[in-house]
């Protein structure tokens, strides 16, 4: 890592991306920290417009500065989206200048935003990383636990609610086909037992199932036999 004098507020070291620049003192609010400088890139030169690489900052439709020299310290500086400084861009003087947009605690990272062309072309086809970010992601993720797991018990008490149900279903039909079971044992015994039921006839039970009609025991005469009689 590149030598930094120790009046200067801020190290290079390791960051969740990689390196970084984090502030070793205090930083106030307005600071200026570092000039962001390196090869000043014409893009009406072939030569120039031809260069490609992660350091290239533009100034403006023209210049731009190549930041890939290792003296450019500001270079460790990541991309945030919720960061505490800024680019202070000033074209004419070709120059940029990383300034503090929070009051920065030491052992903070310093870090700003890229801007938009940078983040789709290089962040975002890979996810950005700052803490903004994983903060999200993280409560994205909690949140999708919480719902995975609020499916989950709904599901559950639903089959609860199903098997209950069913459970009841079932008894109502047992106890029915009880009704019905006793039912038919009680019709057997009457129909078997004729009902059990007896009369008194002059003085004895007589059994109505078994009482027969009587057969005419005296004939009728013929008319004639009658007459003659007489």
């Amino acid at each position: 890592m590149p030598a930094i004098p120790s009046k200067k507020p801020y190290r290079v070291g390791r960051s969740r991306t990689g390196l970084g620049l984090f502030a070793t003192k205090p930083i106030k609010k307005g600071t200026k920290i570092i000039r962001y400088f390196g090869r000043l890139l014409d893009s009406r030169k072939k030569k120039d417009d031809a260069i490609e690489n992660k350091y290239l900052f533009e100034l403006n439709d023209r210049w731009t500065i190549d930041g890939s020299i290792r003296k450019n310290l500001a270079r460790y500086i990541n991309h945030a989206c919720k960061p505490n400084a800024e680019s202070d861009v000033q074209p004419r003087k070709r120059k940029v200048i990383i300034r503090a947009i929070k009051n920065i605690e030491p052992g903070d990272e310093i870090n700003y935003d890229y801007g938009t062309d940078y983040f789709k072309a290089y962040l975002k086809p890979i996810g950005c990383k700052c803490d903004a970010c994983e903060k999200k992601r993280k409560k994205e993720r909690a949140e999708a636990r919480a719902e995975k797991l609020r499916l989950k018990q709904k599901a559950e008490r639903k089959a609860q609610k199903a098997a209950e149900k069913l459970a009841a279903e079932k008894d109502r039909s047992t106890e029915k086909l009880k009704r019905k079971a006793g039912a038919a044992k009680a019709n057997g015994k009457l129909l078997n037992g004729h009902g059990g039921k007896s009369v008194l006839a002059k003085g004895r039970a007589v059994d109505l199932s078994i009482v027969v009609e009587p057969e005419a025991t005296t004939r009728a005469k013929p008319k004639s036999e009658s007459i003659a009689s007489a």
